[in-house]
């Protein structure tokens, strides 16, 4: 074994390859099995016929036998003849990459094919990058993928798929020590039993989707509702075999990887889950908010670099991560880094979205200095609108359009925080309590509240204590009961209509923003037909967009919606009134900068005025920083 030392490795090697080529006999001989079944019945048509020429099988009862088999030989055989050509052309599925060629990445290559002669593998036949934290080699032999990638594996050889963000994070050292057991799978990959199984093996998981392609008539979506059963029954014969050859070939690459970069290798480890975590919180917290307002971050591996260096500023376990910012960055090994960057970007945008394939108007991309501004305050403003929007719905009064309200008209956060506020007496206030709320004394008026409000928020909490004290004292089984269908009553029901409505505002806006995205993809692939003559592919829609191929969180509840809507006006009305401004937080997306530092305690009073309908906590925010409830702010 070349590049291996060790008799260590040379045993743990042999052992995984030979694991891997008995698994691939095992899935060859499932496809063999399923030969012989259906060249069966013509085999025994052929001995049929043959004991009829010798004069051994003869009578009226053989003739009517032979014509009987005869017929169920050529059926059987017309329909494997089918399967097997479905199988053949069926599609296999693709990762969709940005492709690199090698005028564009010279030393990529050149790294690439010095480790793969280090390891006396064969080189991959292409490179090609990904928006994940992963890599792998992917096989593009099929005369699909030929037309689709320019990359494709024309020799013979797979494809080498690196995850990008590895590249801008990862130093030169350690991209090849975590490349070295990927590409050392290049040699099982070569042999011909691994190979021919993998073949069989992705044609029925290609064959398995052939009902749901677009297109079909009704017969023979039907004949290939058969294909796909007989394809689904082979590749459950066949899964358990093929699960164990990958890895076979896993464990023969990483033995043979060992003598590349070991020690290397187990710090660079370190950094693949790192890089994942980062790469997990820019997508989830920065670039969404950015996608779902027609814009898409342009750098998205640049930012994996600033979102880690943050995260190693504020965790201790990630300490001295950022110090190896000195040495060479693996994304020196791109001609144009820039460009690779805005590409994956891009494709990151339409596989974790389903944004465009191509900027446009209403898809452009975004430089992280103007992200505060154009994705953080727009937001923000188209937020507060759609809010404003929804009390217009259920037709909630304006804060000036009453005659004897002193605020001035227009959006404003004092109208929300009204509608939001319920009423809660104060423990042991008696009648007098309520007597004071109906008078406009209480907290339900909106007015300003005296100097010892905390110390009266702490006694309510004290209160409510001792009441769920007082409640673990009663022995009656129905008061129990009657508390706890109580507690299943709304707290605040205002909050309820109020997130009602803005779940369906948000539904007809995605709506009818999904109709204009497919009426202009159907318009292209009408355009495209008519040049080119084909069938041009169905346009297929999910929750954010249409064709999110991995979507990253799920929809948004109503009272996630709400929530995030009263923020997005407590954010607009302290950048109008006071001295704050919209910001980018690396970790947790946009942020407000109170003072040049960001406003982290706004969450929980917001929450608390929407869940419970307990405006004081956030009043007592709002005097904090300056903010004036009473103000409009400005929206989109």
């Amino acid at each position: 074994m070349n590049g291996v030392s060790g008799t260590g490795s040379v045993v743990g090697e042999e052992w995984g390859a030979r694991a891997a080529r008995s698994r691939a006999l095992a899935v060859l001989r499932v496809r063999g099995r399923a030969l012989g079944l259906a060249v069966l019945p013509a085999a025994v048509a052929v001995v049929l016929y043959a004991g009829g020429v010798t004069g051994h099988f003869t009578g009226a009862g053989w003739d009517t036998a032979r014509w009987v088999v005869t017929v169920l030989a050529v059926l059987v055989l017309l329909a494997s003849a089918a399967v097997a050509l479905v199988i053949a052309r069926a599609r296999p599925a693709a990762t969709p990459t940005v492709e690199l060629a090698e005028t564009a990445a010279p030393d990529l290559y050149r790294l690439v094919r010095d480790l793969a002669d280090r390891l006396g593998v064969p080189a991959p036949a292409a490179i090609a990058l990904t928006p994940d934290c992963d890599s792998w080699l992917e096989d593009r032999t099929h005369r699909a993928h030929r037309h689709l990638h320019r990359t494709s594996g024309g020799d013979g050889a797979p494809v080498l798929v690196i995850g990008s963000p590895f590249l801008w994070w990862m130093r030169v050292g350690e991209l090849r020590a975590v490349l070295a057991p990927v590409v050392a799978g290049t040699g099982p990959a070569a042999h011909p039993d691994i190979a021919a199984a993998r073949r069989f093996v992705r044609g029925l998981d290609a064959a398995v989707a052939v009902p749901r392609t677009p297109g079909l008539d009704p017969v023979r979506r039907l004949g290939a509702q058969g294909v796909g059963q007989v394809a689904r029954v082979l590749l459950r014969a066949c899964r358990g075999h093929a699960a164990e050859m990958e890895r076979g070939v896993a464990a023969a690459g990483s033995e043979r990887a060992q003598a590349v970069d070991y020690g290397v290798r187990i710090v660079a480890q370190e950094q693949v889950g790192l890089a994942y975590a980062g790469w997990d919180r820019l997508l989830t917290r920065v670039a969404l908010p950015a996608w779902r307002m027609g814009r898409w971050p342009a750098k998205l591996d640049a930012g994996v670099v600033s979102a880690l260096t943050e995260l190693s500023r504020r965790d201790r376990l990630a300490d001295g991560f950022s110090s190896r910012l000195g040495e060479r960055p693996a994304c020196d090994l791109l001609e144009e880094p820039g460009a690779v960057d805005e590409a994956t970007s891009l494709l990151a945008a339409r596989l974790f979205h389903g944004g465009p394939a191509a900027p446009g108007p209403d898809w452009a991309p975004v430089e992280w200095s103007q992200y505060p501004e154009e994705v953080v305050d727009r937001k923000w403003r188209t937020d507060a609108a759609r809010l404003h929007q929804a009390l217009d719905g259920l037709g909630v009064p304006g804060t000036g359009d009453s005659p004897s309200s002193d605020d001035a008209p227009g959006p404003t956060l004092t109208r929300v925080m009204a509608h939001l506020t319920t009423a809660r007496p104060e423990a042991g206030a008696g009648v007098g309590a309520s007597t004071g709320a109906e008078s406009g004394t209480g907290t339900e008026t909106g007015g300003e509240a005296g100097p010892g409000d905390e110390h009266g928020i702490d006694a309510d909490l004290d209160a409510g204590r001792d009441e769920h004290a007082d409640l673990g004292e009663h022995d009656d089984l129905t008061d129990l009961n009657e508390h706890d269908e109580h507690d299943d009553d709304p707290v605040n029901p205002a909050a309820d209509a109020l997130a009602g409505a803005l779940s369906a505002l948000v539904a007809r806006e995605e709506a009818a923003r999904e109709a204009r995205v497919a009426a202009a993809a159907e318009e292209a692939a009408r355009t495209e037909e008519k040049g080119s003559g084909t069938t041009a592919p169905y346009v297929v829609s999910g929750p954010d967009g249409p064709l999110p191929l991995f979507p990253l969180q799920p929809p948004r509840t109503g009272r996630d919606l709400l929530a995030d809507h009263v923020t997005a006006m407590v954010c607009c009305a302290a950048v109008d009134t006071a001295e704050a401004a919209p910001g980018l937080d690396w970790l947790d997306g946009p942020a407000l900068l109170v003072g040049g530092e960001r406003a982290a305690d706004l969450g929980p009073r917001v929450l608390a005025l929407v869940e419970d309908g307990d405006p004081e906590p956030l009043r007592v925010w709002l005097r904090r920083t300056g903010v004036r409830p009473e103000k409009p702010v400005r929206l989109v």
